[in-house]
């Protein structure tokens, strides 16, 4: 809970940040106003660490660049049209922004830039109320017209202003509500979440590119599951990954299966998990977190009920890969994210023939070449995948798994298994064959590609004298 006292501490500290009290003199000095605004002054006051500084001011763009000019080592006017320019100050980037009274006109997202008069005026645009706060300097004051305090309090996202009127003026604010609530562990005031649910549709004025980033902005949070949670029962998630909600598998009462919904929600955590006790300290892995969220959305179009009350998702890692490329090319994804998305989503189930028996070295050698550079996300997704209740079980394949892992291992320190190649490049093939470039050379590569992971190093003599039995074999 909140503590009023230290984040009022915490707020004083933040006042005499180097670059805050720098900025607060300069402009204090040529009588403008100045003030932190947003996200900063609501990590103060909760105790949680923040990365930029963003201000607002009464000073006007000319006025801003002028003095900032003066404290800065560069600065940059590309906002000057929003009323934002940017400056390097102590060696950090910061923005300052005039006051704004932006007008929307319920068509795009593209407001018509009006500057305002008064900070209350500016802090009534934005968001939600726990980030239209602002600290002005250097007089160390709190400015919270629409009760964000009491809201960081109750632990609530509400918007400053009607939420039809806030979510109609911008609708990626919508997105935003949900990656907050994850961020922040807060729960969407309900008048929100209703206005959410019937202004869905309007996400549809928002850029592919803009929904992408929101994603990746709650994938990233160290708890994605009460943002999905929120996109999912409002519906929100309908318009741009409606095939998370389409896990919600209705359950007979003569057909019975694992709630696929609820069983991707817990992979999602899990592998979050071993993410972070595998590499502690890195950067959240967005593309493992979306395949663990999507790794069974193939269910839904696989599912069978069989006799007897059985239920079957064939082929649902295929269908389910070819269903991710297809969202996340939608959404404008970069090629490498929809790649490893795909390819983990495909390779899924692999290891659980594993877990039957026992692979040969060449099954587990075409393991890692198919998993290529997504073999460790591989094996925290698959461990990730196994919610059974039943002890037992977890712990059979958990330690198939340790098997499978310690084998790559040794395979690895034998053989270079991670640039798995034949012992002969195409122009050996081209001299000892007697042939020119062309598909035969092909023929042949992929001939000593599949010796290579049938039987490992074998060398060069002997692969040369088994790539001339089967080019003799073959004429």
């Amino acid at each position: 809970m909140l503590n009023m006292a230290d984040g009022l501490t915490r707020l004083g500290a933040l006042a005499e940040h180097p670059v805050v009290r720098t900025l607060a003199d300069a402009f204090d000095a040529a009588g403008f106003e100045l003030a932190v605004v947003g996200g900063p002054v609501r990590d103060a006051l909760l105790g949680r660490a923040t990365h930029d500084l963003d201000f607002t001011t009464n000073a006007h763009p000319d006025d801003i660049l002028r003095i900032v000019t003066l404290v800065s080592t560069a600065q940059w006017d590309i906002g000057r049209a929003f009323g934002t320019i940017g400056a390097r100050v102590q060696g950090e980037q910061v923005e300052i922004t005039t006051y704004r009274a932006d007008s929307y006109d319920g068509v795009t997202r593209k407001p018509t830039v009006e500057f305002g008069d008064t900070i209350d005026g500016d802090l009534v645009r934005r968001d939600f109320t726990v980030n239209a706060m602002a600290l002005q300097v250097p007089a160390v004051k709190l400015i919270d017209p629409t009760g964000g305090v009491e809201d960081l309090v109750a632990g609530t996202l509400r918007t400053p202003i009607d939420p039809h009127v806030s979510f109609g003026d911008d609708p990626l604010r919508m997105l935003r509500a949900a990656r907050f609530s994850a961020q922040l562990g807060f729960a969407i005031d309900q008048a929100t979440a209703d206005a959410i649910a019937e202004l869905r549709e309007t996400l549809k004025i928002v850029s592919p590119e803009r929904v992408q980033g929101e994603l990746v902005r709650l994938m990233q949070t160290d708890d994605p599951v009460r943002g999905i949670r929120s996109l999912v029962d409002t519906g929100l998630i309908e318009e741009f990954l409606p095939e998370v909600s389409a896990l919600r598998l209705e359950i007979d009462e003569h057909h019975h299966h694992k709630d696929v919904y609820e069983h991707s929600l817990t992979v999602l955590r899990q592998a979050i998990a071993l993410e972070q006790s595998r590499h502690p300290g890195a950067e959240p892995d967005v593309p493992l977190r979306i395949a663990a969220l999507l790794h069974d959305i193939g269910k839904p179009r696989t599912r069978k009920l069989e006799a007897g009350g059985a239920v079957s998702f064939h082929h649902h890692d295929i269908v389910g890969a070819r269903m991710a490329r297809k969202r996340l090319q939608a959404l404008r994804f970069d090629t490498a994210t929809t790649d490893a998305v795909a390819t983990l989503i495909e390779l899924h189930l692999r290891f659980f023939g594993y877990s039957e028996g026992a692979w040969t070295d060449s099954a587990v050698r075409r393991y890692v070449r198919d998993a290529g550079d997504v073999l460790e996300r591989l094996h925290i997704l698959t461990r990730a995948d196994v919610t059974t209740r039943n002890k037992r079980k977890a712990a059979r394949l958990a330690a198939a798994y340790d098997d499978i892992e310690s084998r790559i291992t040794t395979l690895r320190e034998q053989e270079e298994l991670d640039s798995i190649r034949p012992e002969l490049d195409g122009n050996q093939i081209q001299q000892i064959l007697g042939i020119r470039p062309g598909r035969e050379v092909g023929e042949a590569y992929r001939f000593l590609l599949e010796l290579r992971l049938d039987e490992g190093v074998i060398g060069a003599d002997a692969a040369e004298q088994r790539l001339r039995e089967w080019w003799a074999a073959r004429a």
